[in-house]
């Protein structure tokens, strides 16, 4: 016997036997862990959103008044 035909023999005997028994509210649990998730996801994306705003806006604030662009002014 094959270790591909052994493999599939054990498959097949794990098939054969019943389905394990599942808590009834495992589905509305894991639904909740779900949308729990999903609101800390949401919260974070703000977040990020708004401090890369915030540096935008601070970046265009330093720029307009340091000018860095422009030649600096020759001493004489």
């Amino acid at each position: 016997m094959s270790a591909h035909d052994r493999k599939e023999e054990e498959v097949r005997r794990m098939l054969d036997l019943g389905h394990p028994r599942v808590p009834p509210e495992l589905a509305a649990r894991a639904a909740a862990r779900g949308r729990g998730i999903l609101r800390v996801r949401r919260a974070v994306r703000a977040v990020a959103w708004v401090l890369l705003l915030i540096a935008v806006v601070a970046f265009c604030v330093w720029a307009a008044i340091e000018a860095p662009w422009s030649a600096p002014p020759r001493e004489p």
